[in-house]
């Protein structure tokens, strides 16, 4: 018998993604959601939280590399950078490939997805116990409340806006981000999908276009995600993510993250431009 994940990526829309499992390897109903960790035939492990897939092993590496990537070669020289969600880890592997990195702060609320991601996605958790990270248990909005002018690059690695991630969507959380940032620091997050969800992309994206000077949305092709093309929004005090000498970014060790790509990602199709009003 062939067992299948059935993953209703909107709901009511009749929308939905199938993929056929080989073995679960863990299922637990944390304090904050229901998690599972099993091993797909196409894509290799996978987690999913409360029946959506967040990370898979085979198609990983691109929203990590260009959720960390873009504000970290857009900054000159960070030096100290919050992840908030984001318990698989990736993003934080991704920020310590920057040398002036000194410190990498991950908030998450939830230490069971920490705890899962580091047993069952060593490739994707691995950088957590570096001596550069910081692993922090908690709520990320009132983290971010907590402590003003620190942090040069803050990313908002969460989940879908609804349930627990919903309140990291939004105006209130992007002043505090704004007052938690640095002079010249850079924010980002994952915000949505534009074909399915337009009303949640412009939603976030004027928001925080409300809050900071420069605010800019970027694409990436993710399988596994609805539509399989993702948006993020950047929202930057001083510097422009557009305007990147893509001639200084260094070469580092990527898949899908290069300096050609960094200035490519930003231009947008027509039907995104209409979604964001621009």
């Amino acid at each position: 018998m062939d067992l299948w994940l059935k993953e209703m990526q909107l709901e009511g829309e009749g929308v939905a993604m199938s993929y056929k499992i080989k073995e679960t390897l863990l299922r637990k109903q944390t304090q904050y959601q229901d998690m599972a960790i099993v091993d797909a035939e196409v894509f290799g492990r996978m987690l999913i939280l409360d029946g959506i897939v967040q990370t898979t092993v085979k198609d990983e590496f691109v929203y990590h590399e260009m959720i960390a990537h873009i504000p970290l070669f857009t900054h000159p020289n960070p030096k100290k950078v919050l992840v908030v969600g984001g318990g698989d880890g990736g993003a934080i592997r991704e920020i310590l490939k920057h040398k002036s990195v000194e410190k990498a702060v991950l908030c998450e609320i939830d230490k069971d997805v920490v705890d899962a991601c580091k047993k069952y996605l060593p490739e994707i958790s691995c950088a957590l116990d570096d001596p550069r990270c910081e692993v922090f248990i908690g709520d990320g909005i009132k983290y971010v409340k907590e402590h003003k002018n620190e942090f040069d690059v803050i990313i908002v690695d969460s989940t879908d806006p609804f349930s627990i991630a919903e309140g990291l969507f939004g105006g209130n959380f992007y002043r505090d981000i704004y007052e938690a940032l640095t002079e010249d620091g850079i924010f980002v997050a994952q915000t949505e999908t534009p074909f399915f969800l337009p009303d949640t992309v412009r939603k976030v994206f004027n928001d925080a276009k409300s809050i900071f000077p420069i605010t800019k949305l970027f694409m990436a092709a993710i399988p596994t995600y609805p539509g399989g093309y993702w948006s993020f929004t950047v929202g930057s005090k001083k510097y422009d993510p557009t305007q990147v000498d893509i001639t200084k970014i260094p070469e580092m060790d990527t898949k899908y993250y290069t300096p050609e790509v960094h200035k490519a990602c930003f231009v947008l199709p027509k039907y995104i431009k209409q979604v964001i009003g621009e």
